[in-house]
């Protein structure tokens, strides 16, 4: 990079907001005043199914929080017969691993279905540095919903590592502030990202808002 490329760059990053800096207290505040609302479960009918008792006992627990994305825990990522009910054809594994806290699959997991597969290592830490992998994840993202697809995005409990994840391709690729993607996640589950995860998304947020102005 030229010294007149850094300094643009360093001018770019100096730039004023027109309503300030992101926050983690403001992503916080949006959190915690977004209510989440009944949905019916995918692939399920309230009228006969008992959807909170799948949920109770760990059977299925997933929520579409966005037109053909979904949300959903590490158990339910293991059951690609429910998977495929639900027309999932991609699933990012945001807790890809064999540890305390991972969810052991990878893509010979489903290698005798037609599902792509995407696993990301990380734990659910507010040390560990998700943001490297938010363009990663936003492209996958948009892989399955450009191409008609429905995809499955989890971690171990489809809170924190894979609500993230949701939330940052709906910044990159549907333009939406990170209040805003805060919100419509939080409306269709209750998710809880960790500090950390909330700072590295203000960080985002700041930079995407400052390329757009």
């Amino acid at each position: 990079m030229t010294d007149m490329a850094e300094a643009e760059t360093e001018k770019d990053f100096r730039k004023p907001l027109p309503d300030g800096e992101t926050t983690v207290q403001r992503l916080v505040h949006a959190l915690h005043t977004t209510r989440t609302g009944y949905k019916r479960m995918p692939g399920f009918d309230p009228s006969i199914d008992n959807i909170e008792y799948y949920r109770a006992q760990q059977t299925v627990d997933c929520d579409e929080v966005f037109p053909r994305i979904y949300i959903g825990d590490g158990i339910t990522a293991k059951n690609k017969p429910y998977l495929q009910r639900i027309g999932i054809t991609h699933v990012l594994n945001a807790a890809e691993g064999k540890k305390f806290g991972m969810v052991n699959t990878d893509a010979n997991y489903y290698k005798d279905t037609t599902i792509k597969y995407l696993g990301l290592r990380m734990l659910d830490l507010p040390s560990t540095d998700i943001a490297q992998f938010f363009f990663t994840a936003a492209a996958f993202i948009e892989d399955a919903v450009q191409s008609g697809g429905r995809v499955y995005v989890h971690c171990v409990q489809g809170v924190s590592r894979s609500a993230t994840c949701v939330i940052a391709y709906l910044m990159i690729k549907k333009g939406m502030l990170a209040t805003d993607a805060i919100r419509t996640v939080r409306l269709s589950r209750d998710i809880h990202p960790n500090e950390g995860f909330l700072r590295q998304l203000a960080t985002l947020d700041n930079q995407l808002r400052r390329q757009r102005l």
